[in-house]
């Protein structure tokens, strides 16, 4: 048998753990630790940091080379091919590290439900007992940093991603939204009259940038930001949130 333990470990910054996450860590036989290349090597040695604060016993930690998502037109397939892709190094890894069984812990961005894929990408691999230990999402770390409530009073959210976003505009059945994933400042297809945007990148970690104001005021600021922090860290880590003024 084969237990995996999927744990939320919020933004990267290791006060984001709970108890529960770190006796999960601690549990495990194995910690498999994605390489998402040179220009992320950021993104491991976080990985690496948190294993190193809150390790208390030997755990085998094994890191491997994450398959790039292909850049295709029919999005929803190249996620698929690209599950796919991971699952079949998970069960590499399964079957050379743990052939007797054991526990398998992964360490999953803000928490395994929300926008990620590694329950998705676990139903593939047959006889596998799933576990999920949540995490701090980095809904919760934009709202902390700014201030915030995330909704208006007796008013509804809606999250979303920026592809989404781009593609269809803004939903009808809400004035404010939690943009995700987006890797192009899709705020910029939205006329900013009206709107007010709460954004944050590197939420919780010592390079932590945060902006808000009125669309209109701030949306350059935050595109020319935004690009200078990609190029320094090599990756970027953002979320916004926009909300309609009345």
């Amino acid at each position: 048998m084969i237990r995996l333990n999927l744990i939320g470990i919020g933004t990267g910054n290791p006060d984001h753990l709970t108890r529960a996450a770190i006796k999960a860590m601690n549990k495990a036989d194995l910690i498999l630790l994605p390489r998402k290349g040179e220009a992320k090597s950021d993104l491991i040695d976080l990985r690496r940091a948190i294993c190193a604060e809150v390790l208390t016993r030997p755990v085998k930690l094994v890191e491997f080379d994450m398959p790039g998502r292909a850049d295709l037109p029919a999005y929803v397939d190249a996620v698929l091919d690209w599950h796919d892709a991971i699952a079949a190094l998970w069960q590499e890894q399964i079957t050379r590290h743990l052939p007797q069984g054991g526990t398998l812990a992964l360490l999953v961005w803000g928490d395994p439900s929300l926008y990620d894929s590694s329950l998705r990408i676990a139903e593939r691999l047959p006889g596998l007992e799933v576990r999920v230990i949540p995490g701090i999402t980095s809904i919760q770390a934009l709202t902390a940093a700014h201030g915030i409530c995330l909704n208006d009073l007796a008013e509804p959210v809606l999250i979303t991603t920026g592809r989404r976003l781009r593609e269809k505009g803004w939903p009808e059945c809400t004035d404010s939204l939690v943009i995700m994933l987006d890797g192009h400042c899709a705020f910029q297809t939205l006329p900013p009259e009206g709107i007010d945007i709460w954004w944050g990148a590197y939420l919780g970690m010592p390079q932590q940038a945060l902006a808000h104001g009125p669309l209109a005021a701030v949306s350059a600021e935050i595109i020319d930001h935004r690009a200078a922090l990609r190029r320094e860290h090599g990756w970027i880590m953002d979320i916004y949130l926009l909300r309609r003024r009345d």
